[in-house]
Order: structure tokens, then C-alpha cells, then sequence
């Protein structure tokens, strides 16, 4: 092969479109969108090899901003649009990214289950505990005493989910977390959650300096996990729930049974089913 033919390796600004983020300023989905193509770069990935399938929110606008495959869903059902993908096109690299009120909230449902299929999905959940692009309402990941919203002025009094709890107890084999100040050690366990085989969720700790300034004082509690991945369920729970919710790293991964649909002939055909419904 002459050295004209040798193909050039593709670098992260390769997975990036030409269409401009329009985040706020210093918002952490800038790190975010940066780990994800650094990612795709050091996997050496083809383009047209990944899809990248999001919601609604400030953080699913990512799927445009990149130049694989995307699908920009609607609220909460990202999950959903990329398990089926998944299903038809099983040699897809599918990655799936939402925020936490899109994940969690009207889209919670979705997310159990996802977890509980184990499909080889990898989802970035980008957590900055508010919903931003609706102009700063409570989600389901801020704590109940937050009082600077105008919906909920004295706090909302509810109990914040712990999502990589919640992931643990649905059935995710791949559990972590990053935090956007340090988007190479996120792009990090990125890389670990595609390379897995199963539902890979991973929590991204993303700063809003919009309607959570607050966040800025993260760079000085986030800490990185000094123990090796456990495997362990039971184990793993214990430091979830002890943890703060400011560690980062890989909090748990599992070798499991993943729901892989198709690969077979069908087993009957639609007009059998419709028969079924004649009256």
C-alpha cells in the first residue's frame, strides 16, 4: 500500500460537526461533548459505525454537535429509540445521552428497564441536578432544600435520587462516574463503558453556571474512586449509598447476560396476529 493510500487516523475534532454548541458559557456539556469525541478517537472508531441518540434538554442538543450517526428524540425517550436501533443494527456502536431530569424524570421509566435488559448501550447521563434549558426548575436529582427556584421557593422537601443507585438495583452491569472539569479522565471511563458488554451508565457531574453558580465549588469536592471496580453488587451499594456523591471512577461492573433481539427468522407472520383481532 503506498503511503498516499494509508488512511489518516481521525482525531476528535473528526467527531465534532460544524454546527456551533449554543450552551451557556462555562456549562460543563462543552467537557461532556469533548470526552465523548476524545472517546470516539482513542476507540478509532468509524463514523459511520457509531450512533449517538439523545432526548430533550440542554445536553441532548450533543447528538447535532457530532458528526456520527444522531437522532434527536423526544423528552425521556432516548432509551427507547436506541434499544430498538440496537436491536436492528447490533454491529452499531449506540451511544445514548440525556440529562437527569430527562433520564430520571418522564424518562425513569425507561431507564429501568433499559437497565434491566442489560442491551449493549452505553448512556451519558449529564447530571447537573436542574432543569436548564427550561429555566431552572427543580429535577429529580437536586436536593430538597434548594430554594433558588421560583417553582419551588422553599425547597421542594423530596429525597434526590441516587441514580447510580438506582442503576445498581435495575440491573445495569456497568456503573461510574466523571465529572466534567476533568473531561480526560471522563473521556476515560467512557471508552470502559463502550468497551463493556451490556447497559453501561455513566453519571457525568456537569457544572450549570446559569442557574446552579453553586457548581463551581464541585472542582474541590469531586475525588476519584482509590479502590478497584467491584463486581460485587452488594459491595457496590455500600459505598454508593455512603458515598456523596462526588466520587468518580468505575463504581461497578459485572460480566451479565445482555438482551441481544433479533438474529433469528421471524416465527410467524403480521397477517397471523391481525387474524387474532378480526371480530
Amino acid at each position: 500500500m503506498s503511503q498516499a493510500n494509508v488512511p489518516v487516523p481521525l482525531t476528535f475534532k473528526d467527531y465534532k460537526s460544524a454546527t456551533k454548541p449554543i450552551w451557556c458559557p462555562g456549562c460543563g456539556d462543552f467537557a461532556v461533548l469533548n470526552a465523548i469525541t476524545k472517546a470516539l478517537a482513542l476507540l478509532k472508531l468509524p463514523l459511520e459505525n457509531v450512533a449517538l441518540i439523545s432526548g430533550i434538554g440542554c445536553s441532548s442538543r450533543i447528538a447535532a454537535y457530532t458528526s456520527v450517526y444522531g437522532f434527536h428524540g423526544v423528552h425521556g425517550r432516548a432509551l427507547a429509540l436506541a434499544s430498538g436501533l440496537k436491536a436492528a443494527r447490533r454491529d452499531l456502536t449506540v451511544l445514548v445521552a440525556g440529562g437527569d431530569g430527562d433520564g430520571l424524570s418522564i424518562g425513569g421509566n425507561h431507564f429501568i428497564h433499559a437497565c434491566r435488559r442489560n442491551m449493549d448501550l452505553t448512556y451519558i447521563m449529564m447530571d447537573n441536578e436542574v432543569y436548564g434549558m427550561t429555566k431552572g426548575q427543580a429535577s429529580p436529582t437536586t436536593a430538597p432544600d434548594w430554594l433558588k427556584s421560583k417553582l419551588t421557593p422553599e425547597g421542594t422537601g423530596i429525597r434526590p435520587f441516587k441514580s447510580a443507585a438506582l442503576a445498581l438495583a435495575s440491573g445495569a452491569s456497568f456503573i461510574a462516574r466523571g465529572f466534567s472539569g476533568d473531561p480526560n479522565d471522563l473521556a476515560r471511563l467512557i471508552v470502559a463503558g463502550i468497551e463493556h458488554k451490556g447497559f453501561s451508565f455513566i453519571q457525568a457531574l456537569s457544572v450549570c453556571p446559569t442557574y446552579r453558580p453553586e457548581h463551581a465549588e464541585w472542582k474541590n469536592q469531586v475525588q476519584k474512586i482509590d479502590r478497584e471496580a467491584t463486581a460485587d453488587p452488594l459491595v457496590a451499594i455500600q459505598h454508593i449509598v455512603a458515598d456523596d456523591g462526588m466520587s468518580t471512577g468505575i463504581l461497578y461492573q459485572r460480566a451479565l447476560p445482555n438482551l441481544q433481539p433479533g438474529g433469528r427468522e421471524p416465527s410467524a407472520e403480521l397477517a397471523d396476529f391481525e387474524s387474532e383481532f378480526e371480530l
